[in-house]
Formats: structure tokens, C-alpha cells, sequence
């Protein structure tokens, strides 16, 4: 898994650091989408909160994961499709939510729909979240 770790970071021009690859490896092995919190939470004392934030902003930055917001103006992060490219991700897709486990999915096959927004008015970024009882939950 590692390997595949460094390619990823190699890739997007980044120097391997145990930090980054081991902050992506998290993202490799999990399913769902990470907190600032879990991400700490699982390197234990290894790295420091500007060191995950830091890791985090240039992940987003460079394609790597994508930002979800929540009800609580918290953000998630979630590992990216390769087709996400330093400056725009391709990630337009509904994120689903679970109320009872908190586990938060990308729900890639469905895309967010078209808004038709007023004249003069410009989209930088639509963002949908649905809440409720995941497969596993319900």
C-alpha cells in the first residue's frame, strides 16, 4: 500500500514524508471520509495539529482529496478520483451522511444537479449533502 502511496504523492509533485504518506495511507484503507480529529486521532502523538492542517490544505490543493462540509461548519476530507488535477477538482457528486453511525459516504454515481442561478450571479462551487440512516444503519 505504501507504493501506491508514494506514486500518488510522486505524481503531484510532492516529496514523500512519512507524514504525507502516512496521512494518504489513512485515506487508502478507509472508506469513508476523515475529520481533523480522526486523522489525529490515528497518528496518536507521531504529528502535530499544523502538520495534519498543513497536509490536509496541500492534498486539497494538488487533487488529492476534496472537501465536504457539514451541518456543523466542520469539514470532512475525502480521497479524490484520479481525474482531479491541481486547482479543480472533478468531484461533483452528492456525499451521504449517516445520522446514527457518522460515517460520511461519496456517493459517486450521483451527481449534483444543474442550478440555474440569476443573471449576473457565478458558481464557484456546489456542495450536496444528504442525511439520514446508511445500508448498514437503517
Amino acid at each position: 500500500m505504501n507504493t501506491d502511496v508514494s506514486e500518488i504523492l510522486k505524481r503531484n509533485q510532492l516529496s514523500v514524508t512519512e507524514s504525507r504518506r502516512r496521512i494518504l495511507d489513512l485515506f487508502k484503507n478507509n472508506n469513508g471520509a476523515l475529520a481533523h480529529a480522526d486523522i489525529e486521532k490515528h497518528t496518536g502523538e507521531q504529528f502535530d495539529r499544523v502538520t495534519i492542517y498543513r497536509t490536509l490544505q496541500t492534498f486539497v490543493e494538488k487533487g488529492i482529496v476534496h472537501t465536504i462540509p457539514t451541518a456543523d461548519n466542520s469539514v470532512l476530507y475525502a480521497l479524490c478520483k484520479d481525474d482531479c488535477e491541481p486547482g479543480h477538482h472533478h468531484d461533483n457528486h452528492i456525499h451521504f451522511i449517516c445520522d446514527q453511525c457518522g460515517t460520511t459516504y461519496c456517493l459517486d454515481h450521483l451527481t449534483i444537479p444543474q442550478v440555474s442561478l440569476p443573471h449576473g450571479f457565478r458558481e464557484t462551487r456546489t456542495d450536496l449533502v444528504v442525511s439520514g440512516k446508511c445500508d448498514k444503519c437503517a
